[in-house]
């Protein structure tokens, strides 16, 4: 019997990097997946890095079911209510419940100071990062709390939303509103018995982070920096000597949180950042 035995997660952002890793590792212990990902890029986003296609939501699919679990996956747009409901609607709809929600979709824009930031990349990242949150909790509540069974709603947040970052203000704008979100959230469905909490990554080896607009950030004077440039820089803004996370060691947080392990953990800021916000 794995932890997840019985169970449902409905995951955003899906596709790759973290929401596919979550995937599988949820599936791994026992868990049906709703899977939701927009496949296609945001705005300017792909300026930094491209966003994910129709093929990596297809091997998501193809992860979960080596491993002999079934899931609903839906190309599908947070910003769109509509479309999210109906995803998840389509997973309910063969699994009959739902019990963990992974409201991981996010976009990351950076490099230019606040006052610098255009209105269109203001307004796409807290459209994905804070509105796309806020949909997603909106569209899996009410079934929450007409099933009767509590639940657990975990947040993908950031160290961007637990101290300020520089040059990266849309984005860590959005990443304080989901904990302001998490935390209004836990007290209005504890009745309920059902959890709410944020993760907080510090980098995470995804194609969000490892890309040469990331690695200019840290290196503005490198024309060309490359993984292996950066990755001394990026060390540096840990406690513990990695220059960044796997995508796996915030699935295994995400695990805890939507366990009966953390039964009684609501309201919470779970970090796995090397430190990162120490420093």
């Amino acid at each position: 019997m794995g932890r997840m035995e019985g169970k449902v997660a409905f995951i955003t952002g899906a596709a790759r990097g973290q929401g596919r890793s979550h995937a599988i590792r949820l599936a791994q212990e026992g868990a049906d997946i709703i899977a939701l990902d927009l496949c296609d890029d945001v705005g300017n986003v792909p300026r930094y890095y491209p966003g994910a296609t129709e093929e990596d939501l297809a091997e998501t699919v193809a992860e979960v079911e080596k491993l002999d679990r079934r899931i609903v996956a839906t190309k599908a747009d947070v910003r769109d209510f509509a479309a999210t409901k109906e995803a998840l609607e389509r997973g309910l709809a063969e699994f009959g419940h739902v019990d963990v929600v992974s409201a991981n979709a996010g976009i990351f824009e950076f490099g230019d100071k606040t006052h610098e930031v255009s209105e269109q990349d203001w307004d796409d990242v807290q459209d994905v990062n804070l509105k796309g949150v806020w949909l997603t909790c909106k569209a899996v509540i009410p079934h929450l709390i007409e099933q009767g069974t509590g639940g657990s709603i975990i947040l993908t947040s950031s160290t961007a939303g637990i101290k300020g970052t520089p040059n990266v203000a849309s984005y860590t704008a959005s990443k304080h509103g989901v904990v302001g979100l998490m935390r209004t959230l836990a007290l209005e469905l504890a009745p309920y018995a059902i959890r709410v909490n944020t993760v907080h990554p510090t980098g995470v080896a995804t194609n969000m982070i490892l890309n040469e607009s990331a690695f200019k950030l840290f290196l503005p004077d490198v024309e060309h920096p490359t993984q292996e440039q950066a990755a001394p820089v990026f060390t540096t803004t840990n406690a513990l000597e990695v220059p960044w996370v796997e995508p796996i060691d915030i699935s295994n947080a995400v695990l805890f949180l939507a366990s009966d392990e953390a039964r009684y953990v609501t309201g919470t800021e779970l970090k796995v950042d090397a430190g990162y916000t120490l420093k």
